[in-house]
């Protein structure tokens, strides 16, 4: 079964502040009601709890809710009340579960007059103004702590997770973004390295900007290119996947993008490099990598290596109530999308799940009906031009889907930044707490024998270590790599 939406950080329905707790109490008694609503919401919903290959699910979800309370005690405002649920998250470690926000952000956000960027093993200033350290300065230490460290407690106590070298490269800098966390202390006095020289600077911390919000995203994305085929010079073809979630505009430009593929393979296959720019993609459905790859290099061709390859892959449904009408759901939205014939599909498997769960079965196991295909009867794909996928660090989920498939073929090259990982639950539903400022995050399903462990990452074999990530840089990166 594909993947056939969620973001793990999406929550639709932004409540307005008079909706929301007013007084320090009431933030403390929300907190702690979310928290513990959260916690017992995921232990009868998530996969986890009965998963067999992951005995220690519900003593991390315990501990969870634990250090979620702890700091839920201490809670005076709504910046209290997102740490306290952002550290119930991080010690449950998996950006498929734990709580997503309806709220907007609780305080105005605060910086220092500059944006930092995360490149291989350092912090530098991506972006500065008037009179702050200048772009490019490698950022050492803030008041006596290295920046190392000081991002493990500052950010990753509260957000992302620091054993995948793909959230430094996305959260990481967050150490320099004032969200009004009550629970740490934001850097004062910072020392910077420029041109082989050490300097001090005293940080003047302000309100944010529009100017601070831009270049945040591009310190990690660059400027992303809008979903559709370009040719930025002759026989080299830039294919834009900025987003596997895409409104209606975006599906028929992703449709286009197949259609062009599939009606003129000739022209593809003199081409001197095809680019896959994953850029801003944060997951969604693998259904558009799918029919991409499938497009690029032969639908039959590709269905052969995928099932090679996840031949003994099966998919366990958690079978809970709310878990079986979630999947209902995903019904209608399929038929609005266009998807008729998966729709019958999903209504199919809404329907063993419920007959399950009438049964008390905990799982309704899913598993390919075909053998896996033996590796010597694969086809040498009819397309073997070089192919270029641009990976950027927040790549999970869907994203990482389109780089299983993506990599399957041996013309295949990954340039970049290392990605992030998933865990195997995926699928995930939203189900609102209490105080309506946030919403449980619940997986339906869980991989079972997939062939990307829980994890798992991918090095790109080009690290662009460049603080602009322009699509000039990578053009000329993968220019100098055709000459080689």
């Amino acid at each position: 079964m594909r993947r056939l939406a969620a973001a793990c950080l999406l929550a639709a329905g932004v409540v307005t502040a008079a909706d929301l707790p007013q007084t320090p109490e009431q933030w403390q008694r929300a907190a702690s009601a979310d928290i513990e609503a959260a916690y017992q919401i995921t232990l009868d919903n998530h996969p986890g709890t009965y998963d067999p290959a992951n005995p220690g699910f519900a003593t991390r979800l315990a501990e969870a809710r634990k250090a979620g309370l702890q700091l839920a005690a201490q809670v005076r405002d709504g910046a209290g009340y997102q740490a306290a649920l952002l550290r119930f998250n991080t010690v449950i470690h998996d950006g498929h579960a734990g709580v997503a926000f309806t709220m907007p952000p609780a305080v105005e956000w605060r910086w220092p007059g500059f944006v930092a960027a995360w490149r291989g093993d350092s912090m530098y200033v991506y972006a500065t103004v008037p009179g702050g350290p200048a772009a490019g300065s490698r950022i050492d230490a803030c008041d006596g702590e290295s920046i190392t460290t000081l991002v493990q407690t500052n950010v990753f106590a509260f957000q992302g997770r620091s054993d995948e070298p793909g959230n430094w490269w996305i959260e990481a800098p967050d150490v320099f973004v004032d969200k009004g966390n009550p629970f740490i202390k934001r850097p004062q006095v910072c020392t910077f390295t420029l041109d082989g020289k050490q300097f001090a600077m005293t940080l003047a911390w302000s309100q944010y900007t529009n100017e601070m919000l831009q270049w945040r995203q591009q310190s990690y994305n660059g400027i992303t290119l809008p979903v559709g085929l370009t040719e930025p010079r002759p026989r080299l073809y830039w294919a834009a996947m900025p987003e596997f979630q895409p409104d209606e505009a975006q599906r028929t430009a992703y449709r286009a993008m197949s259609a062009e593929l599939r009606a003129h393979p000739q022209r593809y296959q003199q081409a001197d490099a095809v680019v896959i720019d994953l850029r801003g993609n944060h997951g969604g459905s693998s259904l558009w990598s799918l029919d991409f790859a499938g497009a690029l290099w032969g639908d039959a061709e590709m269905a052969r290596r995928d099932q090679q390859r996840t031949g003994k892959q099966q998919v366990w449904w958690r079978t809970s109530a709310g878990n079986v009408a979630h999947v209902r759901w995903m019904v209608g939205f399929l038929k609005e999308q266009g998807n008729a014939e998966l729709a019958q599909g999903i209504n199919a498997l809404a329907n063993v799940m419920q007959e399950a769960l009438e049964r008390g079965d905990k799982f309704y196991v899913s598993s390919s009906d075909a053998p896996a295909a033996d590796t010597a009867t694969l086809a040498t794909p009819a397309f073997n031009r070089p192919v270029y996928v641009i990976v950027p660090g927040q790549c999970a989920s869907a994203c990482l889907d389109a780089v299983d498939y993506f990599t399957m073929f041996p013309n295949t090259k990954l340039i970049g930044a290392p990605s992030s990982a998933d865990s195997n639950y995926m699928e995930v539903r939203y189900q609102s707490l209490f105080s309506g400022a946030a919403k449980v995050v619940i997986p339906n399903k869980v991989y079972v024998g997939r062939p990307r462990a829980a994890g798992q990452f991918y090095t790109p074999q080009i690290v662009v270590r460049d603080l602009e990530w322009s699509t000039e840089n990578f053009l000329k990166i993968i220019e100098a790599d055709l000459k080689r």
